[in-house]
């Protein structure tokens, strides 16, 4: 696990973006020089520093995703067996954090906007870290319930949101692109799905020991190249050099050229916050419940846990090429067409695991599921930044998350009590299916605010 782990992150590629970073930080600006030397030799155009700041993107999520998304699945079979807690109460720990998450977004987002997200990637990655390190010596459900707190408030402080926000700042004409490329490593966990389970299953209390470290290796790196926004390096968004001059009464120029900024206030009074709330609202809450149950739910049809491992690892494969030419879509096409699409495939896909009863009918959920999270995941923050702008964007999507954080905590709940009732998830998979289908057809509603409901100005 070791070997696969130093391989494909490739560390020695956090050192040469902490050179470029150092580099490139320390240049002084250069004197304006008139002179027909200086002018006649102009700069040779160099590699847009955002697109280090992807890959530094796609190393975080991927430590993030395996140990609080993706690794919460194989998790569950296993602190079953270790301490023979039910799946509600192992799934009480995911209500918890949720709350938490809730909670906690409008406040992160907060911070992440004053602060700026590399403090708190330094910040919240170290907390994680703890959390993990103090996870291999639990002795009862309180204190698991404790170190998840831990975990997922690191998680929160410093993960998907900050990373996020980042990518915002840095890319504006091929914001989705970016952000699909650094969300690729929330796919990219998946991959070490399978070796991460057989790592559990022979001794959890190691691995997560070992988890822990982990991210202190990888994450400390990354905290030193970030950079807040493009100006702190005297850059542009999306490496231009000028911005185009603009009329102000010409309005379909400004709303497509020029960078539009709400502020939280504003935000939260414009309908199109609450639907694309509401949207994906309607996704998650089936992503929080497979989440967890996923593997369980494989396993109740009589796959291996190393079989229902592979399972997992094929929809992340699946995942990757989607959610790329998402990306690539997303800068060209309607965002919100995209979106409709692929919360539909999801909700079919949550329908074909529900009465799914063997591996061929498995794997069909996988392709499906794949297809549409990996299309869906750049495409419904992208939009958020489209619609709503860089300033006040981190702490816009914690507002967001505030409704969407409880609903995600209460439906893998319900769907553990449901089976340790009824012996069954087919109720609320189903239910939850439903809801993506809702969602795929609010999404169509979907208009971009009006002009007159920002702030206006140039993006330098």
């Amino acid at each position: 696990m070791i070997y696969l782990v130093t391989r494909i992150v490739a560390p020695e590629n956090i050192f040469n973006w902490f050179l470029v970073s150092v580099t490139i930080s320390t240049m002084e600006p250069r004197e304006n020089n008139h002179s027909e030397s200086t002018a006649k030799q102009p700069e040779p155009k160099r590699f847009f520093y955002g697109w280090y700041l992807v890959g530094v993107g796609v190393l975080l999520l991927s430590i993030s995703s395996l140990g609080v998304f993706r690794g919460m699945s194989p998790l569950l079979p296993v602190l079953q067996k270790n301490f023979g807690w039910t799946r509600t109460q192992i799934s009480l720990s995911s209500l918890l954090t949720r709350v938490e998450g809730a909670a906690l977004g409008p406040i992160e987002g907060f911070f992440i906007d004053r602060i700026g997200a590399r403090k708190m990637v330094l910040i919240g990655f170290s907390i994680m870290a703890v959390g993990f390190v103090l996870f291999s010596f639990i002795q009862n459900l309180w204190h698991f319930y404790a170190v998840f707190i831990l975990i997922n408030l690191g998680n929160g402080i410093g993960g998907w949101l900050a990373v996020v926000t980042i990518l915002n700042s840095w890319f504006r004409r091929k914001r989705t692109m970016a952000m699909a490329g650094a969300m690729s490593g929330i796919l990219i966990a998946g991959i070490f799905v399978p070796p991460y389970t057989i790592a559990l299953n022979h001794g959890f209390r190691a691995t997560v020991f070992f988890f822990g470290f982990l991210i202190l290796a990888f994450a400390l790196p990354c905290a030193k190249v970030i950079r807040n926004n493009p100006e702190e390096l005297g850059l542009l968004p999306d490496g231009l050099e000028d911005e185009p001059d603009l009329t102000e009464d010409d309005e379909t120029k400004i709303s497509e050229d020029e960078e539009i900024e709400f502020t939280v206030g504003q935000a939260l009074r414009t309908p199109v916050f609450w639907i694309l709330t509401v949207a994906h609202v309607s996704s998650t809450i089936s992503l929080a419940t497979l989440s967890i149950h996923l593997m369980a739910r494989l396993q109740d049809i009589g796959l291996s846990s190393t079989t229902a491992s592979y399972i997992e690892l094929i929809s992340s494969v699946v995942a990757l090429p989607s959610l790329f030419i998402a990306g690539w879509l997303g800068d060209k096409v309607s965002k919100k067409y995209l979106v409709s699409l692929f919360l539909f495939l999801q909700g079919i896909s949550t329908i074909v695991l529900t009465v799914a009863d063997g591996l061929p009918l498995a794997i069909l959920f996988a392709a499906l599921y794949g297809i549409a999270f990996g299309g869906r995941i750049p495409l419904m923050t992208a939009i958020r930044g489209d619609y709503f702008g860089r300033k006040a964007f981190a702490s816009i999507m914690g507002w967001s998350m505030l409704p969407n954080g409880i609903l995600m905590a209460i439906a893998p709940v319900w769907a553990a009590w449901m089976f340790d009732t009824y012996g069954s998830y087919t109720v609320p998979f189903l239910s939850y299916a439903v809801i993506n289908l809702a969602g795929a057809l609010i999404m169509l509603v979907v208009k971009k605010p009006k002009i007159t409901h920002v702030i206006k100005h140039k993006s330098h």
